[in-house]
C-alpha cells in the first residue's frame, strides 16, 4: 500500500476534532501524512432547533460538500449523525470499532437514574430517550436541551438538571468518563442506531483513499450498525416514532450470528414496543428490514413522535434551551407494552 497525503475534514466542536484526531493518528501509524481541516457547519452556527434546520443531517451537509468539492480528501463523522439514505459520489470506506454504544448518565452526588428521586429534572435532546425514559416510569421530569458536552454537563454542575443523559461514547473520547454515574444497560434504554460508531468518508473515485482507508475497517461493527441503519430507514419510511436500535454479534445454535433488538413508541409511553431477531451475520440489511415490518405490523405506523427519528441526536454547538421540564409517566394500564421483546 501507498503511502497517501490526505486533507481530513472535521468540525470543529471538542468532541468531533477528538473523534478525527483518532483517526488521524491511526493513519499516520499507517504511514500516512495527515493534515485536519476544520469545517463550519450550519449545525454548529445556528441557534434554532436542528428539528427545524434539518435534524442531525446538517452536520454532515458541509463536510460532504466539502468532500465532493475536493477541498478535503477524507471526511470523519459520528454514525448515527449520517443520513441513512447513501450520497451520490461518496463512500463510507471504513467503520473502526465500536466505542461503547450505551447512554451516560451523569448525575448531581454520583446519583443512577434509579436512585434520581421522582420529579428529579433530566435533559436530553433526545426524542428517543425521552421516550424510553417515560417507559421506565420513574416520574422524571425531562427537559430539552441542546449544546455540547461541556453544555450540557454544566446544567448538572449549576443545578438547572438534577440529571443529564449523553452518549457514552463521546465522553469517552473526550477523556470524561470520570464524570459518568451510570451507563444505562440496553435492557433500560436501546442506543440510537449507529451510536458509538465513526464513519470515514472518502469519494468514490479515489480509489488510493478508499486502499488507504480499509485496514481501519471493522467487519463486525459494520454489520452492527449496517442492520441498525437498514432497520431506521425502513421505519422512516412508515412512521415518526422515536427509535432506539442496538446489533451485537453472538455465537449462536448455527455459529455467529446478529442479535438486534429495536424499541419505537411515543413520548409519554402511551405506546411502545420493544422487539428482537437474530439472523445471519452476512445479512445484516435484511435482518434490519425484516425486524422493521415486525414493528410496523405489531403498531409502530401508528405512533407519532415530533421530531422523527434523527432529528435531535447530535452533540452540538447549539446553546442549551430555556428549561421547562415536562413530566414523562408510564402508561400503567397496558405494562406489556414496555417489556414484550419477540423474536422473529
Amino acid at each position: 500500500m501507498n503511502a497517501v497525503s490526505i486533507r481530513l475534514g472535521t468540525r470543529r466542536s471538542a468532541l468531533a476534532t477528538a473523534q478525527a484526531g483518532l483517526v488521524a493518528d491511526r493513519l499516520r501509524e499507517l504511514g500516512h501524512a495527515v493534515e485536519m481541516v476544520e469545517i463550519t457547519t450550519v449545525g454548529d452556527t445556528s441557534t434554532a432547533s436542528l428539528s427545524t434546520i434539518g435534524g442531525t443531517g446538517v452536520f454532515a451537509t458541509a463536510i460532504r460538500q466539502a468532500l465532493l468539492a475536493g477541498e478535503i480528501d477524507v471526511a470523519v463523522h459520528s454514525l448515527k449523525d449520517l443520513p441513512v439514505a447513501p450520497e451520490p459520489g461518496l463512500r463510507i470506506a471504513a467503520i473502526p470499532v465500536r466505542e461503547d454504544a450505551r447512554d451516560a448518565l451523569v448525575a448531581r452526588d454520583g446519583l443512577t437514574l434509579g436512585e434520581l428521586p421522582a420529579g428529579s429534572v433530566v435533559g436530553t435532546g433526545s426524542p428517543r430517550r425521552t421516550a424510553q425514559l417515560a417507559a421506565l416510569g420513574l416520574g422524571l421530569l425531562v427537559t430539552d436541551i441542546r449544546g455540547n458536552v461541556d453544555t450540557r454537563i454544566s446544567l448538572v454542575h449549576n443545578g438547572s438538571c438534577d440529571a443529564v443523559l449523553l452518549a457514552r461514547a463521546g465522553l469517552a473520547r473526550l477523556g470524561r468518563l470520570d464524570e459518568v454515574t451510570e451507563s444505562l444497560d440496553p435492557l433500560q434504554m436501546l442506543p440510537a442506531p449507529g451510536q458509538g460508531a465513526l464513519a470515514i468518508e472518502c469519494r468514490e473515485d479515489r480509489p488510493d483513499l478508499i486502499e488507504a482507508l480499509t485496514p481501519m475497517d471493522d467487519p463486525d461493527t459494520r454489520a452492527c450498525v449496517s442492520a441498525e441503519r437498514a432497520l431506521l430507514a425502513a421505519l422512516e419510511a412508515g412512521c415518526t416514532a422515536p427509535v432506539g436500535a442496538l446489533a451485537e454479534v453472538v455465537e449462536g445454535e448455527h455459529g455467529t450470528e446478529l442479535f438486534l433488538r429495536a424499541f419505537a413508541g411515543s413520548l409519554d409511553a402511551s405506546t411502545q414496543l420493544r422487539r428482537s431477531t437474530v439472523g445471519p451475520l452476512a445479512e445484516p440489511e435484511r435482518l434490519g428490514r425484516d425486524l422493521a415490518a415486525v414493528l410496523l405490523e405489531d403498531g409502530a405506523a401508528t405512533y407519532d413522535g415530533d421530531p422523527p427519528p434523527q432529528a435531535s441526536e447530535a452533540e452540538g454547538s447549539l446553546p442549551a434551551d430555556s428549561l421547562q421540564p415536562e413530566t414523562v409517566q408510564p402508561d400503567t394500564s397496558r405494562p406489556d407494552r414496555s417489556t414484550s421483546e419477540r423474536a422473529s
